[in-house]
Parts: C-alpha cells; sequence; structure tokens
C-alpha cells in the first residue's frame, strides 16, 4: 500500500510538472520571438557590420530557442501520456527529452558564465555621429535631452537587462528538468518492476 501511495503522489507530481513545463516552453517561445523581432533587437541588427559576430548570434539564438521549446512542450506531453497510460517506453522518451534540455541549458548557462561581456559596449563613443533616425529609435526620449548620453551604453543596458532575464528562465528550466527526470526515472522504475512481479509465477501453456 505504501508503494502505491508512493508511485501515486509520483504521478501527480509530473503531471504537474509536465503541466510547467509546457508553460516554459510557450515562455521561451514567446521570448525567442520577441529577441529575433522585438524593435530593439532588429535596430541592433540592422546598423551591425558584417564583421560583426551579433547577426551570428542573433540566428543560432533564434534556431536553438525555437529547438528548445520544442523540446520541452514534446517532454511534457510525452510524460503526460507516460503518466496516464504507465507506458515505460513514453516515460524513458519522457526522461530522455529532459536530459536532452538539461544538458543544452548546462551548456548555455557555462557560455553566459564565460562570456558575460560579449557584446557590451563598454561606454564607447557613437560611431554614428549626430543623433539620427536609429538612435532615436533605440534610445528613449527621456535619455535624449540629458547629457547626450551615448546610445551604445543605452543597448547595452537594454542587452544586460534582457539577459538576466533569459538567466531567470535559463535557472528555472534547469530546475524543472532535473526534477522531471527524478520524476520520469522513478516512474520508470516502478511501472517496470510492477510489470514483472504481476507476470511473476504466471504460465502459459503452449500445445507443442
Amino acid at each position: 500500500m505504501g508503494r502505491r501511495h508512493w508511485v501515486r503522489t509520483t504521478k501527480c507530481q509530473l503531471l504537474v510538472t509536465s503541466l510547467f513545463v509546457m508553460l516554459l516552453g510557450l515562455a521561451v517561445t514567446i521570448l525567442t520571438i520577441i529577441t529575433r523581432y522585438g524593435a530593439h533587437f532588429s535596430i541592433i541588427s540592422g546598423v551591425s557590420s558584417e564583421a560583426n559576430p551579433y547577426r551570428i548570434f542573433h540566428n543560432v539564438a533564434f534556431y536553438s530557442g525555437i529547438c528548445l521549446s520544442m523540446i520541452l512542450v514534446l517532454a511534457a506531453l510525452l510524460s503526460t501520456v507516460a503518466t496516464v497510460r504507465e507506458s515505460v517506453c513514453l516515460m524513458a522518451m519522457g526522461f530522455f527529452c529532459f536530459a536532452i534540455v538539461f544538458c543544452a541549458l548546462i551548456q548555455t548557462a557555462f557560455w553566459r558564465y564565460t562570456n558575460n561581456s560579449e557584446f557590451l559596449c563598454c561606454g564607447k563613443q557613437s560611431p554614428f555621429g549626430e543623433t539620427g533616425g536609429i538612435e532615436n529609435e533605440t534610445c528613449p526620449s527621456e535619455h535624449m535631452g540629458t547629457a547626450r548620453e551615448d546610445c551604445l551604453q543605452e543597448i547595452q543596458d537594454f542587452l544586460k537587462k534582457h539577459m538576466d532575464f533569459v538567466s531567470a528562465l535559463l535557472i528555472i528550466t534547469i530546475c524543472f528538468m532535473v526534477y522531471g527526470m527524478i520524476l520520469t526515472s522513478f516512474l520508470w522504475f516502478s511501472i517496470h518492476f510492477s510489470n514483472n512481479l504481476d507476470r511473476k509465477g504466471k504460465y502459459i501453456f503452449r500445445e507443442t
């Protein structure tokens, strides 16, 4: 009776976790679209030179975000169906999806930590000369009249806030991936050994 209670509790936790993972996948999709087509990022990409690695990074971030969101949604769906049907195969596939996302996020977090100064402007003077249309769209109007604040510094502040939000979402997703792997592995073993115990002592007679 105790084992059944733990299995039932784990199933409920995995269903709730799958719901949150589905929401995380939606949040990653929205954040990826904003990063790709947002006004600030479109302006930054438009003024970046061909030698600047920003455009390559921008494209990689977009496609990586789309793939990540798809795997998150797939992991949530597989875990939900596996929990309802008590399928060992689907449970293993759900665990595999959680593990893939976890490894990818660990790599991303490592890159974020080792390249935290990437694309920062460091207070450089604007190469655009006088304030033009691009700078007017990038820099808020309330900052334009105060000591001619450098537009590159404004871009740096915006990117820093955006990356802080990305880092917070990254940490939350990693935590859910670890928790999802623990729940799916526990249920996989429970369902697997439960099926073996149910078949224990049963024989099938075949005509020879």
